[in-house]
């Protein structure tokens, strides 16, 4: 049955193509949502920039027909702005706001008040904002989240896989140097821990070719270091072996809290740019997201202000500095920093921007939506080496959670890719505190 969807402002920030995902059903955008955007398009940041990408998509359509009217979509739903209709809801729920607004206009619609309705299709209210789903449904309105770009976590790609094979064919990986896999069940780059099925203790690790040849091949690097940096695990071990290795355009390494994602990162990066000038510079660049309540404005330069975001990056550089110059570590630290082979920014300041050639980190991409994330991206420039690392389940913006945000939608979308390679993250590594709040808190 054909639907009508109401679409909150957020559904529109958090995708700017979302117009285009509700199949041959009609929208409706009541103006109220048309007034915040208005608000929003001078901002500088990333929801100014949707803002105004939104405002030109819908202006765009307007020579496709009147917006008051209803405008035809490709898929052969319609496309209606809507005015603010006489409020019909209960006094309990003020009318200057502008959720009550929409929800305003979809409780009419479901009264069957709206006049371009021509039969009874279910009205739905679609939001991020969990508040107003729930003042919707005391409406007795039917509401949902914006699900197009949602990832089931629990069956998340890891990147690693167990094989029990016969101890003749562990024998046989460990001389012929490869062993046939099945390309159906497992990936490019991925990594497989290979048990015997006889019960006895042979086992080997390999990773899958990304050349063609769906095969498994031993590890290239057998003992990788990196700044100083040797893993502690094998999730670790297998992580160095993807950001060593320049066949791959890009990584993602998800993990929680102290698993060391971040410093391993940090290390193989000065290794690749510092020491062996693979990448002309290493860029680390953060959402710049509060925990917390916000301390307001900063002041000083740029750089001077992305301090207080970058705590994580510059702990991290300090720590890897120290082990190398035990006696001037955070000499050391500064002198990366002023050489100019390390920059530091913000996702805000990417937009634009060209990068051949560098070695790029975005850290803690759990707080960019799928769009920022494709934004990111869109900056790699030719011999352009991008790592993603974060945790999903450590989220501060209001309208992301651990299936919609663009780390875990841009694990899922590149598994498979000969270009990626990807590794979770389970064990804590940082401190043994760490690694009970990890799991306990």
């Amino acid at each position: 049955m054909k639907k009508t969807f109401i679409l909150d402002t957020n559904v529109l920030l958090h995708d700017v193509n979302c117009l285009h995902a509700f199949e041959d059903n009609d929208i409706i955008i009541p103006m109220a949502v048309i007034e915040e955007l208005d608000a929003f398009k001078s901002e500088g940041d990333t929801r100014g920039k949707n803002a105004r990408m939104v405002s030109r998509t819908l202006d765009e359509m307007r020579s496709h027909g009147r917006l008051n009217e209803g405008v035809k979509l490709d898929k052969g739903g319609i496309l209606k702005i809507e005015l603010d209709k006489p409020n019909i809801l209960p006094q309990s729920l003020a009318f200057n706001k502008a959720d009550n607004s929409i929800l305003n206009i979809a409780y009419t619609l479901s009264k069957k008040e709206g006049s371009y309705r021509k039969n009874a299709a279910p009205v739905i209210v679609v939001t991020k904002d969990i508040n107003m789903r729930l003042k919707a449904e005391a409406l007795g309105l039917a509401s949902q989240d914006y699900t197009s770009d949602k990832v089931n976590v629990d069956e998340l790609y890891t990147g690693v896989a167990e094989l029990e094979v016969s101890a003749e064919q562990i024998d046989a990986f460990y001389r012929d140097k490869k062993l046939p896999v099945d390309p159906a069940v497992y990936y490019p780059n991925e990594f497989i821990i290979l048990k015997s099925s006889d019960g006895s203790k042979k086992s080997a690790i390999g990773r899958v070719a990304n050349s063609g040849e769906f095969v498994l091949r031993p590890l290239s690097v057998q003992e990788p270091t990196a700044w100083g940096i040797k893993p502690l695990n094998k999730e670790q071990r297998f992580a160095m072996e993807l950001l060593l290795d320049d066949s791959l355009d890009i990584v993602t390494l998800v993990g929680t809290a102290g698993t060391g994602k971040t410093l391993i990162t940090l290390a193989t990066g000065l290794q690749r740019t510092m020491d062996e000038n693979a990448y002309r510079r290493l860029v680390v660049c953060r959402s710049i997201v509060p925990v917390g309540k916000d301390i307001g404005f900063l002041p000083g330069t740029k750089e001077e202000k992305l301090e207080a975001w970058m705590g994580a990056i510059y702990d991290n550089l300090a720590f890897l500095a120290d082990r190398r110059n035990p006696d001037e570590g955070e000499e050391k630290a500064h002198y990366l920093l002023d050489s100019g082979k390390i920059e530091i920014a913000s996702v805000t300041h990417m937009r634009g921007r060209s990068l051949p050639g560098q070695y790029m980190i975005v850290d803690d991409a759990q707080n960019l939506t799928p769009h920022e994330m494709k934004t990111i991206l869109t900056r790699a420039g030719e011999g352009t080496k991008v790592v993603v690392t974060g945790d999903p389940y450590q989220i501060d913006t209001p309208y992301l959670d651990v299936e919609s945000n663009g780390l875990t939608y841009l694990v899922d979308r590149l598994k498979g890719q000969k270009s990626h390679g990807h590794i979770t993250f389970t064990k804590t590594e940082r401190s043994h505190l760490a690694d009970l709040a990890s799991k306990l808190l």
